[in-house]
């Protein structure tokens, strides 16, 4: 009897199928890589081995939806997947704990209580969250950023846009939960510690009991008046911290965040319209309600959301354009990085006629925008501030950073309403200000005539002329021999306003969310209400988080206080492997809680009584 084609591999595939029922039980649907050109957040599901070509597909619910992938939203998911963030452990007890976890299963541990010593359970396997291997994310994660579909797109292109060599912040402010040093250590470890720039007039020695003495009585015996070194924030010991990173060292260190936590595939590019709350019919489970997130490729579900949009609000501009007048004037967030100058400055610039430029603004963008017209071949760039010029080395002030910062905290923390700790933000931020060194530069361009700075001075009549492609203006007060000019800038900051962001809308329909200074007032989870598991993290999260929220510090303790609701509200350990874990996790916690002090010594002693 001849068996045909059709009927072998018939065969073939019922003993197959027959074979995966006895290894892993009856299992109605197997699960198989999304089909490619496939709809995002899709599970294709093979129905039976008799017919691939019979497919359903079903939305899949994701545990957390992160819309943004800057440093705020890096931060959060990174956080999310680390078992052991440094808030919890000191720099030794890190030491410890993930050499233990890299190398529990390849070495012989021994505990230090019992003194027992526990065999490697499988000598060639590589583990660990530094390993290669497949990803483990405890949670299902989506990023949707409208900018790029990778990790920090936006934050890159205007890096790269106003050419900044270096950072602002220190070198303890980035988004890595595992180590406060994880940046400062990466430099050293990949040999880039040339591309760290010291913060000057900002690290030094603290006086001494005697000095504060002679500082109550600064005159001596013969009345003559004593010089004192200034009283520093900083203390010599912490010099270490007080470096600025490059902006590609700190670009490298994102990535290698997330290729740690094997963050990269989760993020889709997409423009999200709208974030809405409630049961879904044919989804939920239990009328239980889930999160729908517009976008513009389809509708995704989640159990949680977190906002992670940055100031979130429209350009600030002191008036609004036209649509001729567009064409002589932008926003300092609105520049293509390929082409900071537009067409018609650039063709007189070739011709090598003078070219006359305003910029607007008081803080380091309008300064870095500056020194970039500068460099590339402006004629005289005319600056405008409409308050004077600060120069200090961060955004906030250093006693929010250095060694008063706790107390700071606690002030703002113990603060009696929303409005106090708005006052407390806008005291500490102070509007815009500039860098010791980038002013170091402004006023190499004022001695050599290509600027010319303008403080406390404001616009008071502005026409622009289609033909001649010119803006002419009048200030207050008057600038003398101003000039017809070619092109404005305004980098004059971004809006934060939460009620008037689009995504929003349906959710503030749904829940009583006040807000004070166009910043919602978030719980102490940073949720929009205890009921709605809507996280917002970044500048948005400054009532609850403080001045800081919307630099690179605010987005590691943001994510901190969000990954803890997470874990409460889904679970801590969702990883298949959970239950074999248990156990070295269990004696690693005894072991930190004994030497930490943190368990009763009559216990302890006890427990050594019943060993014996």
């Amino acid at each position: 009897m001849t068996i045909t084609e059709e009927e072998r591999t018939e065969k073939v595939e019922k003993r197959e199928y027959k074979h995966q029922q006895g290894t892993q039980g009856p299992r109605m649907f197997q699960e198989v890589p999304r089909r490619r050109g496939g709809k995002v957040g899709e599970k294709v599901h093979q129905v039976s081995p008799r017919d691939s070509r019979m497919t359903v597909t079903e939305p899949e619910v994701y545990d957390v939806i992160i819309i943004g992938a800057g440093p705020c939203g890096l931060a959060t998911a990174a956080r999310l997947c680390e078992s052991s963030p440094s808030s919890l452990f000191t720099d030794i007890e890190h030491q410890r704990y993930h050499w233990i976890k890299k190398h529990d299963e390849r070495m012989s541990i021994k505990s230090s209580r019992r003194g027992s010593v526990r065999s490697p359970k499988c000598p060639i396997t590589v583990r660990g969250d530094d390993c290669p291997g497949e990803p483990r994310l405890p949670y299902s994660m989506l990023v949707l950023d409208s900018t790029a579909g990778e990790w920090c797109g936006k934050w890159n292109k205007l890096f790269k846009a106003f050419c900044i060599s270096h950072l602002r912040s220190p070198m303890f402010f980035h988004p890595d939960p595992r180590d406060r040093d994880g940046l400062l250590a990466y430099a050293y470890e990949q040999a880039r510690e040339n591309e760290l720039r010291e913060i000057t007039n900002v690290v030094g020695k603290e006086l001494s009991e005697h000095k504060r003495k002679i500082k109550m009585n600064p005159c001596d015996r013969k009345g003559s008046k004593r010089t004192l070194p200034t009283n520093v924030e900083v203390d010599e010991r912490n010099r270490s911290d007080y470096f600025t990173p490059s902006s590609d060292l700190f670009s490298s260190y994102c990535c290698a965040i997330e290729a740690r936590y094997h963050l990269k595939d989760i993020v889709r590019k997409a423009d999200v319209h709208s974030v809405d709350f409630g049961p879904i019919k044919g989804i939920s489970t239990n009328d239980n309600d889930l999160f729908s997130v517009e976008t513009s490729t389809g509708v995704q579900y989640a159990r949680t959301v977190v906002l992670a949009v940055g100031p979130g609000g429209k350009p600030i501009l002191p008036r609004q354009l036209s649509t001729t007048e567009s064409e002589g004037a932008c926003h300092s967030s609105q520049i293509n990085p390929g082409n900071v100058l537009p067409v018609h400055v650039r063709a007189k610039i070739s011709r090598h006629r003078e070219t006359n430029v305003v910029v607007i603004g008081g803080g380091l963008t309008s300064c870095q925008l500056v020194d970039l017209l500068v460099k590339r071949g402006v004629s005289k760039v005319w600056y405008l501030m409409r308050t004077g010029l600060k120069v200090k080395p961060f955004d906030l002030d250093l006693q929010w950073l250095a060694k008063y910062k706790n107390l700071q905290t606690a002030t703002f923390w113990s603060a009696e309403d929303d409005d106090e700790r708005l006052g407390m933000v806008q005291e500490a931020r102070n509007g815009g200000s500039i860098t010791p060194i980038i002013h170091k530069v402004l006023q190499s361009h004022i001695r050599a005539g290509k600027v010319s700075l303008h403080t406390r001075t404001n616009i008071t009549s502005q026409y622009w002329d289609p033909l001649l492609k010119s803006w002419t203006l009048i200030a207050n007060p008057e600038i003398p021999n101003l000039p017809t000019i070619d092109y404005i800038y305004y980098a004059t900051g971004i809006s934060s306003d939460f009620s008037s962001l689009p995504l929003v809308q349906k959710l503030l329909l749904k829940v009583d969310l006040p807000i004070k200074g166009g910043l919602p007032c978030l719980t102490d989870d940073l949720m929009l209400a205890d009921n709605v598991p809507c996280f917002v993290t970044g500048r948005l999260a400054a009532l609850r988080v403080g001045p800081g929220a919307g630099n690179l510090e605010g987005a590691r303790a943001g994510a901190e206080r969000i990954a803890w609701k997470i874990q409460e509200l889904l679970g801590s350990n969702r990883d298949k492997d959970a239950e074999q874990q248990r156990g070295w996790h269990a004696e690693v916690d005894e072991g930190l809680t004994h030497n930490l002090g943190l368990t009763n010594s009559y216990g302890a002693l006890a427990n050594s009584a019943d060993e014996l």
